[in-house]
């Protein structure tokens, strides 16, 4: 089997379409890592392979238009920055999280990443087009602190970014800590970590053991 289509026939058997390939992850028994890298060039140039950024690929989804099925950057920033395997290591903040939760309007077009991957407190990027900025969290993210962690995180900057206020601003926070399985005995053992004005935003927003003061 020529290498091209040896390449192509384990992409088949380990990835989805539309599924972000790295190619860092990949490894052919007896196939050097320059072989791959030109056999993966070979693929994208004959259109059964795309190129998402540097290192990433996907297999396309065919599409009824002419460019075919486009990679969502929601997933490969999923697969880079807030799973470690099966497990999680990372979670959006910032106004991508205010917008998910209905605190705010603004679509943004910036990934906010907190991520037990990042080298340096913080750290400004770019994937796919898509200003990225990583940041080192607080405390080592795992899946039982994921959610206490990234709420958190929101309060620290619920005042600057919120467009709720008051009496609505407290039913939509009280009320995600609720379907969420958050009150404040899982944040308080966090609280130490942040910085001091985490206290006065969660008095403001009337925030006392899970509901409002």
């Amino acid at each position: 089997m020529a290498q091209i289509e040896e390449v192509y026939s384990y992409l088949q058997e380990n990835y989805n379409q539309n599924e972000p390939i790295f190619l860092s992850e990949i490894s052919i028994p007896g196939m050097k890592p320059a072989s791959l890298r030109q056999q993966m060039k070979k693929l994208t140039e004959d259109g059964r392979l795309k190129r998402f950024d540097t290192g990433i690929y996907y297999l396309p989804k065919k599409s009824m238009f002419r460019f075919g099925s486009m990679l969502s950057p929601d997933e490969v920033i999923r697969k880079k920055y807030l799973t470690d395997g099966k497990n999680r290591c990372g979670y959006l903040s910032g106004m991508m999280f205010a917008n998910q939760l209905g605190l705010t309007t603004q679509v943004p077009m910036v990934y906010e990443v907190y991520t037990n991957k990042a080298t340096t407190d913080y750290r400004d990027t770019t994937l796919g087009n898509r200003r990225v900025i990583l940041r080192r969290p607080y405390v080592e993210v795992n899946d039982g602190n994921v959610k206490a962690l990234q709420f958190l995180d929101l309060i620290k900057e619920v005042s600057d970014i919120s467009e709720l206020e008051g009496e609505k601003l407290t039913a939509r926070l009280t009320g995600y800590m609720k379907t969420s399985g958050l009150n404040f005995d899982t944040l308080r053992q966090y609280l130490s970590y942040y910085p001091d004005k985490i206290y006065r935003n969660m008095y403001e927003v009337g925030l006392l053991n899970g509901v409002a003061t």
